[in-house]
């Protein structure tokens, strides 16, 4: 969340940051509950304070006419008191929600615009694949090859469920194990993380758990939801913690698995493994310094352009404008792999730099040497591999006319050859 400082402070440019993000929320009431919240605070002080005062007064020996209009004063108060914290209680939880739906602000370099479209390519890598053929997408492919199976998967568990077989699961753990060395070479610590997570770790990092509109799954009964991503876990990992300085930055590599409901993303372009419930995806994570989350965030895109260098996909970097970021987000950047069987470009991995906006949710702080209190770290995280997405790419892009695909040599696999 963002600082109430901020928003009292700099409310111009927090309204115009909501007009340029397309979010709609009361900042007036917001305001207006804050200015009632700090004044019930200052009356609640204020009555506490006389109740000492004449407690103190009744302590010591006073004739009557002067200790009566004290215990009248007294009873009175006692009964405001708590009339006063009810108040309290229901203006901060006012408060407290209307500041949950403020995003954060904005990167001045994020270009300004209402939604995808408006995202602004910043470069390209590689050739795409010249084929002298009609390209197949990914299910044709793999169903051809035995690499996938969907039928079996909406039988057992439903639409947009899969099962991978044969080198298909050689391949995710190929990717995997590629994944994870890449990021141990560049000092991450590598986590196996859970798949679920309390109501309150994913609420902190932005996710919202409940409600018609959420793509969590939730389990009954219980505050756990599975999680979406590892960033979630990863970025709870350490909620309500102080660091010293000089542990920063603490790089972190999760491999989990994410589950998603994917509401409304039924058509062609989410056919396949395009949007699927289920998926395994290595994860970046780090907690770093204020001054230096700018420079953390442009590392991680560099390590995501380096293992799609690596895995020999064409890959272009897109810097996501104003009205497509996610609530968290200061800045963010999407890697789009071509994709030769949908023909066009498809979102593979993103990386953001959410400022202290999730700290200050999950409470991570750090202290400085010499300094007073502490202060909220910055959080940033990026994909290494999503393996849904990673698999339409490299099949895709590796398809040869005899139906063969081409894997990357840096995975030391075999070429996948028709049966």
């Amino acid at each position: 969340m963002l600082d109430l400082r901020v928003i009292r402070d700099r409310t111009e440019e927090v309204r115009k940051n909501l007009r340029n993000r397309n979010v709609q929320v009361d900042l007036e009431r917001l305001l207006e509950a804050d200015r009632l919240v700090r004044e019930t605070i200052g009356e609640l002080e204020g009555v506490r304070r006389r109740r000492n005062e004449i407690g103190a007064k009744m302590k010591g020996s006073l004739p009557k006419e002067e200790r009566e209009p004290l215990i009248e004063e007294g009873r009175g108060l006692k009964e405001q008191e708590p009339q006063l914290e009810s108040r309290h209680r229901e203006l901060e939880a006012e408060r407290n929600e209307l500041l949950q739906q403020v995003p954060n602000l904005t990167h001045p370099d994020s270009p300004v615009g209402a939604d995808e479209e408006d995202n602004r390519v910043l470069r390209e890598h590689g050739e795409r694949p010249q084929l002298d053929f009609e390209p197949k997408d990914h299910v044709e492919l793999m169903e051809a090859l035995e690499l996938v199976d969907f039928e079996g998967g909406a039988k057992v568990a439903g639409p947009k469920f899969y099962y991978l077989k044969n080198e298909a699961v050689l391949l995710e753990l190929a990717l995997l194990q590629f994944a994870a060395g890449l990021l141990r070479e560049e000092g991450f610590t590598l986590f196996m993380t859970p798949d679920l997570a309390r109501q309150e770790i994913l609420s902190g990092i932005g996710f919202n758990p409940r409600g018609e509109s959420t793509q969590i799954y939730s389990v009954a009964d219980t505050d756990l939801s599975l999680v979406a991503t590892a960033e979630i876990t990863l970025g709870g990992l350490l909620s309500g913690e102080i660091l010293d300085e000089a542990q920063l930055p603490l790089l972190c590599g999760g491999i989990s698995h994410c589950f998603r409901t994917e509401a409304g993303s039924a058509g062609r372009e989410s056919r396949g493994l395009y949007r699927v419930h289920q998926f395994t995806k290595a994860e970046m994570f780090a907690f770093v310094h204020p001054d230096r989350s700018d420079e953390m965030l442009e590392r991680f895109l560099a390590i995501e352009e380096r293992i799609y260098r690596e895995l020999e996909i064409p890959y272009r970097v897109v810097d996501i404008c104003t009205g497509d970021l996610g609530a968290p987000a200061y800045r963010k950047y999407d890697l789009e792999a071509w994709m030769p069987g949908r023909g066009k470009w498809g979102e593979i991995t993103s990386a953001s730099n959410c400022t202290d906006y999730q700290a200050r949710r999950l409470n991570i702080r750090f202290k400085s040497p010499g300094a007073k209190g502490t202060r909220f770290v910055h959080m940033i995280n990026g994909t290494a591999i999503a393996i849904s997405r990673a698999l339409i790419a490299i099949v895709e892009n590796g398809q040869r006319s005899d139906g063969s695909i081409r894997l990357p040599r840096c995975l030391g696999l075999a070429d996948i050859a028709p049966r």
